[in-house]
């Protein structure tokens, strides 16, 4: 976030660790981003001494600005886009990437959405009551999806074949999600009703990898449940 803030003209000071005194932080700043593990988002807050002029705001997709405790200026900006690492987050979080924002009304809200505006970014605005539910479909559509190739290429391993070769396939389905929307892009087994080859695929995972079975079982009720949709 830091990068792509100073590739998009703001003045970052030097960022702040476990290591640091964080009392201070929010001493001489419009804005104090706090960049941690939800569970400790309270605490780091808590940490740093309030200041009438500074915003303090998390980059959680879960918490409510309640997180925030005793700063009298506090926002949420959230992006919704995976950043495994400095670089490549920062070209993605200047690419019009999605952001939900929430502020005190005001001052704290003007400048959530200042930092938005200067990334090149999109709002969404999702009710406090509701983050979670956002922040887990969120987690599925990004983690969970990861998860599952990970399970593609352990099972391509136990026929020697590499991960690669089904990438394609799946960046052909979330382009056709993209295009038809999740029920007109299933295809497969699931979407025709053909029962007989899923027995086969249960048949062959109990045999050769039955610790997979599970996490395809699920898989395929959600499929089956999309096509009966559909």
């Amino acid at each position: 976030m830091a990068l792509a803030l100073t590739r998009a003209g703001w003045e970052c000071d030097a960022m702040l660790g476990r290591e640091h005194d964080r009392s201070g932080a929010a001493a001489g700043v419009d804005l104090l981003l706090i960049a941690t593990p939800d569970d400790v988002v309270p605490e780091v807050a808590a940490i740093v001494d309030p200041d009438e002029a500074t915003t303090v705001a998390h980059l959680s997709g879960a918490l409510s600005l309640k997180a925030l405790g005793p700063h009298p200026r506090r926002a949420s900006i959230h992006p919704l886009v995976p950043l495994p690492e400095p670089e490549g987050g920062a070209r993605r979080l200047l690419s019009g990437a999605w952001f939900a924002v929430a502020g005190e009304p005001g001052a704290s809200e003007d400048l959530a959405i200042e930092v938005v505006t200067a990334l090149g970014g999109r709002r969404l605005v999702i009710p406090e009551d509701r983050r979670v539910v956002y922040h887990a479909a969120a987690c599925i559509a990004a983690n969970h999806l990861v998860a599952l190739m990970g399970q593609v290429e352990r099972l391509a391993a136990t026929i020697d074949l590499p991960l690669p070769a089904f990438l394609a396939l799946a960046r052909a389905a979330l382009d056709d999600t993209a295009d038809f929307g999740p029920a007109g892009a299933l295809t497969g087994p699931a979407a025709r009703g053909d029962m007989a080859t899923i027995g086969r695929h249960r048949a062959a995972l109990a045999d050769l990898a039955p610790d997979e079975l599970a996490a395809y079982d699920a898989m395929v009720e959600q499929a089956i449940r999309l096509a009966r949709e559909a």
